[in-house]
């Protein structure tokens, strides 16, 4: 493919180039990320000063910015060293001072000569009764007025800069914005009432008043615009490539699935039913299946991924299914098996633990075809593990695989189609930014016998209570999780260790019916723990955090989590989804210390109010912000600079759909728009996308 246009040359070269901006500045501006022309033209301001000129600042109330003409009187140089130099003024109605500290007096007294107007601009504030603005942003003459702003733009800084040196670079590098023809659908952009290109990046560093700064202002608007349909572009055109990539057609005949259904004591929810559906349409396709089963604690994704692992089986081939940890894959591994059994396909599991002769019996099975079914953990990337006809890989909790694992799954069956499960509800907007090139089935109903659960807030001085009330469940045969933030005590910070509450309960419950499972035990006493509590033997079970993710214990009905204002709402969802998983009416109580700050209490209220996991996702991204949701080092996030996922969701999603169907209709990006668009990939240096381009 061609390289980058010409008419975006000024923009992509050195910074030094711009004039006024020296080596010096180049390196303070590097701290913001800038490190080129077009750079500055996405920094935009973060906030603005009121300029407006008033006549007197009588119509002011102390402390404000202040612009007005002025009347210079007297110098009154200071009485002591490093005391202040006073400059008496007058404007239309009273008269006031201006403040120097530090300031040569021969530069003052040129700047404002005695018995010249001018145009003063500042901080006014009172100090013992006097108006004073202690040095002046700007002090200029009458007929200079025009070069001030009514509303001053407000940049990020680092280091030793000033705004006076940003505005001017920014002012540079605007000189050299294009005119580049337009990307943007036609139809689209009247809709919205979006601006062209360069208008836009000029009024977004002109703001008129605080309403330029919000993200809903149109020109900003289209600029977030712009980033997120390049990172959709880019996506769109990674899906498009993939899809051309030969598959193999896996066509699901229904009778091993069938076999399942009739076992199950329930019909599946009409959500798991389109899941299957879609991912059967994508299975008998020639193109790879990219599919990311997204469902909330509970709502069956285990089942949709058994049914799509048989239209495997079907075809005459093999599926394989992969959890993060030993724990998921053997309690995949429990609830698949009588499934399996029922279908009559052999299902077996491929861990680290597996050894020896029983490794090397397994391996054979799988190269023969013997075993239709395997579960395993990262164990399967292991290259003397072949499968006679991998057609399906089902990959759990997709933020614990890299893309690299993931493609090494991909290379054992060549062509194999993948499913990704996460049971992590992510807010769409976030969704379509990390998994835009993967289609998306969503799991949004909960499948019937899962009763809702019960949730409460308790201050942490009703513990005995709670307590009590626990005693009497267990006497009446119930269990109960009781989940405890931190494993040791720590000085700093007084929080409940697990091992001291482990003590309490078993002092107030009996030896034996209280069980302890934390990060620093050794894996076989975990398990042990964990295998008393799910047979019943144990009847509560002290944990930290180790149980967030898959363990399933239908007695359960009873969730206590102490701290619960520590921790984050997509974490406290996921501990509440290990109740309410059997018959019995099932609680949720969260312990909290008082007082509550602000943004905790919101959280517990949240939890309280829903048990929608999209919900809770929607406001956990309110609350902490994109990166910290899936932590950004890891997640695989694009860094945007002006595009706000918390705000502009609906914006993602218009792009996705406009990207998808622009390279439908144009797969090579050569039409009229097709072109502008390429300049719009090579201005948000979207480089991938560029090569896919190439390679296309």
């Amino acid at each position: 493919m061609a390289g980058r246009p010409e008419l975006l040359f000024p923009l992509f070269a050195g910074l030094e180039t711009l004039p006024g901006v020296g080596a010096g500045t180049a390196r303070q501006l590097a701290g913001l990320g800038v490190e080129r022309p077009r750079d500055l033209l996405f920094l935009l301001p973060q906030a603005g000063i009121d300029r407006s000129r008033r006549a007197t600042i009588r119509e002011l109330r102390p402390p404000a910015t202040a612009t007005v003409e002025v009347t210079v009187g007297g110098h009154f140089p200071p009485v002591r060293k490093g005391g202040p130099y006073r400059i008496h003024v007058r404007d239309a109605a009273t008269e006031f001072q201006i403040v120097y500290f530090n300031a040569a007096g021969e530069r003052l007294k040129a700047l404002l000569p005695s018995g010249q107007r001018r145009l003063v601009s500042g901080k006014l504030d009172l100090f013992d009764g006097i108006a004073q603005m202690v040095h002046p942003d700007h002090v200029l003459r009458p007929e200079e007025a025009e070069r001030l702003p009514v509303y001053e733009p407000v940049y990020p800084l680092s280091g030793r800069l000033t705004q006076r040196v940003v505005a001017r670079a920014v002012a540079a590098a605007l000189a050299r914005a294009p005119s580049p023809e337009e990307w943007i659908d036609p139809a689209l952009k009247r809709r919205e009432g979006w601006p062209d290109w360069r208008d836009a990046v000029a009024t977004a560093h002109h703001p008129s008043g605080p309403q330029s700064l919000s993200p809903a202002d149109p020109a900003r608007q289209r600029l977030a615009y712009d980033e997120l349909l390049a990172h959709q572009l880019t996506l769109a055109l990674a899906r498009s490539q993939r899809r051309r990539a030969p598959g193999l057609v896996s066509q699901a005949s229904g009778r091993l699935q069938a076999r399942v259904l009739a076992a199950l004591d329930y019909a599946p929810t009409r959500a798991q039913a389109r899941a299957v559906e879609e991912i059967a349409a994508d299975m008998a396709r020639p193109a790879r299946m990219n599919r990311l089963l997204q469902g909330d604690v509970g709502s069956g994704k285990t089942l949709v991924a058994l049914l799509a692992l048989l239209i495997a089986v079907e075809a005459g081939g093999q599926g394989v299914m992969m959890a993060p940890t030993e724990v998921l894959a053997r309690q995949h591994l429990a609830s698949l098996a009588p499934l399996a059994a029922a279908a009559g396909v052999r299902l077996e599991i491929l861990t680290g633990r597996d050894k020896g002769a029983e490794r090397a019996a397994k391996r054979a099975d799988l190269a023969s075809g013997a075993i239709g079914i395997l579960v395993g953990t990262h164990a399967v990337f292991q290259p003397d593990v072949v499968f006679a006809d991998l057609r399906l890989a089902v990959i759990d909790e997709q933020h614990r695989f890299g893309v690299a694992q993931r493609m090494a799954l991909g290379a054992k069956g060549r062509q194999a189609d993948v499913l990704v499960m996460t049971a992590t509800p992510i807010p769409r907007s976030l969704a379509l930014a990390q998994y835009g090139d993967m289609d998306v089935s969503v799991l949004d109903e909960k499948p019937p016998g899962r009763t809702p659960v019960k949730t409460a807030l308790v201050s942490a001085a009703r513990t005995d209570e709670v307590v009590a009330h626990l005693a009497e469940a267990v006497a009446a045969g119930r269990q109960a999780y009781w989940v405890c933030p931190l494993v040791e005590e720590s000085e700093a910070v007084d929080l409940t260790a697990a091992e001291d509450r482990f003590r309490h309960l078993r002092a107030a419950f009996g030896e034996g019916m209280v069980g302890l499972v934390h990060g620093q035990m050794p894996p076989a006493e975990k398990d042990a723990a964990m295998a008393d509590f799910v047979a019943g033997c144990s009847r509560v079970l002290v944990a930290t955090t180790v149980i967030e993710v898959g363990v399933n214990v239908p007695n359960a009905s009873i969730m206590v989590i102490e701290r619960a204002e520590i921790f984050g709402l997509a974490q406290l969802h996921q501990l509440r989804g290990r109740v309410g998983r059997g018959a019995a009416s099932s609680t949720c109580l969260l312990l909290y210390q008082p007082p509550l700050g602000e943004a905790a209490r919101r959280r517990l209220h949240v939890l309280r109010d829903t048990e929608d996991g999209f919900r809770i996702a929607e406001e956990d991204l309110a609350l902490r912000g994109a990166g910290d949701l899936i932590g950004t080092a890891q997640s695989g996030l694009p860094r945007f600079r002006i595009a706000d996922l918390e705000r502009q969701a609906g914006l993602m999603t218009l792009a996705q759909t406009d990207a998808r169907k622009l390279l439908h209709e144009d797969p090579a990006l050569v039409t009229p728009r097709g072109t502008a668009a390429r300049t719009l990939l090579w201005l948000m240096e979207q480089d991938k996308a560029i090569r896919l381009l190439g390679v296309g």
